[in-house]
């Protein structure tokens, strides 16, 4: 729907005003458009000594043909030339006007407190060339996979870097840390691409952990899908209708789940994308055969599950009926857990490399007043992502979740106006996001590539100011 504040204080008059009254002023965010670059801009790229990702960062930077920079004496500048990319030399006290679309900054050689230092000297004088929509990404260690102590103390001290850097950036910059495992460099490479181009628009302050994975396989980066086969559930409306359309973009072939009171809305989906429907309640107590049922009779199995399927039925917990807590235990929670049972029941269905991607929610990272039904179905989510992960792994397949925030659809649009704005406003965009920035979150998830991310769980929310 659209945002009245935004083109409010967007224009001469209103801008005046909200910089005077020191009100957000929320920027329409770079968006991904089919055929446009990985990034339209110069990249600045730097290395602590000894970090161990420069290869690989220069690898997605030479394919895609960024035009970068670094300074001459960075380390990296090897990886750099080695990959072939004509880099550019970057001194910060020269005179100049050189901006950039985004800065990447490997951390992973930093071995202790005392180097922390690293991320001033690069970021300090280069942060206020950042361009609008940029990125800011620093590429770390997990800690837990640090022998030392000191290297882990460092490693996760990242994390508060760049919350913070993502609070302070402007003009819809976004702030990530990817956390690579030592030996899955060559991983790296999906979650840079997402982070650094704009269908990432949304998605901020977050952490990706990427580890051990099959070998990356090649991709089609027009259509990195092509010849997998996508069952998305509750896809008859709002984010579902976009995960379907963003898959079928990318070349899957999207088949749409719905209850039988929203079949034809789910035909509109799934028939102009090429798509095909099952019609089902996930509630019911054959459900899961008869999606599997479906799934291996018609498509002789599925590569990429996406659970989308959820609904509220709010209420503070002290009037809150019975029926209310089951239905969306039932239909959020429980449900997933039964069909990701059968299709891991049976031998081959969910197909090698395959990925689910569940769809959590922030009310169940944060909580929310009347949601205490509807936080538990979504942090039970992301309890179940992290809980099947080995298994997944031992299947060579993934299973992740994202989280989003506020959402512009039409259960976002009859909120009360107080509450509406507020869901807006408290994130470091300023702003609600669209359907799409979720289904492209979960398109990256659920791409071939992206081999090395397992458990993980994503917010969409523009980083928000409530929650972790």
């Amino acid at each position: 729907m659209s945002d009245t504040y935004s083109q409010l204080v967007n224009n001469p008059v209103g801008g005046f005003v909200a910089k005077n009254l020191g009100l957000p002023r929320p920027v329409e965010l770079d968006r991904y458009e089919p055929g446009a670059p990985l990034i339209d801009g110069r990249v600045l790229v730097g290395a602590a000594p000894g970090g161990r990702c420069g290869e690989a960062v220069a690898a997605v930077l030479a394919e895609a043909g960024t035009p970068v920079d670094s300074r001459l004496d960075d380390g990296v500048r090897e990886a750099l030339g080695t990959a072939s990319i004509d880099a550019g030399i970057w001194n910060d006290e020269a005179p100049g006007a050189q901006r950039w679309k985004a800065l990447v900054f490997d951390a992973t050689g930093i071995p202790s407190s005392a180097r922390l230092r690293e991320l001033w000297s690069f970021f300090h004088p280069a942060i206020r060339r950042l361009e609008p929509s940029g990125r800011l990404i620093v590429i770390g260690s997990p800690p837990g996979d640090c022998d030392d102590p000191a290297e882990a103390t460092a490693q996760r001290a990242l994390e508060g870097f760049v919350r913070s850097a993502g609070k302070e950036v402007r003009y819809g910059a976004t702030a990530q840390l990817l956390q690579v495992a030592p030996g899955a460099e060559g991983r790296l490479g999906s979650s840079l691409r997402f982070f650094l181009s704009p269908r990432s628009a949304y998605v901020s302050g977050q952490v990706a952990r990427i580890g051990a994975g099959r070998d990356v396989p090649a991709v089609d980066r027009d259509l990195p899908l092509h010849g997998k086969v996508a069952l998305v559930t509750g896809a008859s409306r709002g984010i579902g209708s976009a995960i379907a359309n963003v898959l079928a973009r990318d070349g899957a072939h999207v088949v749409g789940l719905d209850v039988p009171a929203l079949a034809d809305d789910l035909e509109r989906v799934v028939e102009p994308i090429g798509g095909s429907a099952i019609v089902a309640d996930i509630t019911a107590a054959d459900a899961p055969e008869t999606i599997c049922d479906a799934l291996e009779r018609e498509h002789g199995g599925v590569d990429i599950v996406v659970h989308n399927a959820g609904v509220t039925r709010d209420k503070t917990l002290a009037g809150m009926d019975a029926e209310r807590w089951e239905l969306v235990i039932a239909i959020n929670l429980s449900a997933e857990e039964r069909i990701n049972a059968e299709l891991l029941a049976r031998d081959g269905l969910l197909r090698e490399d395959g990925r689910i991607v569940c769809v959590s929610s922030m009310s169940g990272i944060a909580g929310n007043a009347g949601q205490t039904n509807y936080a538990t179905s979504k942090a039970g989510v992301i309890g179940m992502v992290e809980a099947m992960a080995p298994a997944l792994a031992a299947r060579a397949a993934t299973i992740n979740a994202v989280a989003p925030g506020f959402i512009e659809t039409q259960m976002t649009a009859a909120m009360p106006i107080g509450p509406r704005e507020a869901g807006r406003r408290m994130n470091s965009l300023s702003q609600g996001g669209l359907p799409v920035d979720v289904a492209e979150t979960i398109a990256w998830l659920a791409a071939p590539d992206s081999t090395g991310l397992n458990g993980n769980a994503i917010r969409v929310c523009g980083q928000s100011l409530i929650g972790a």
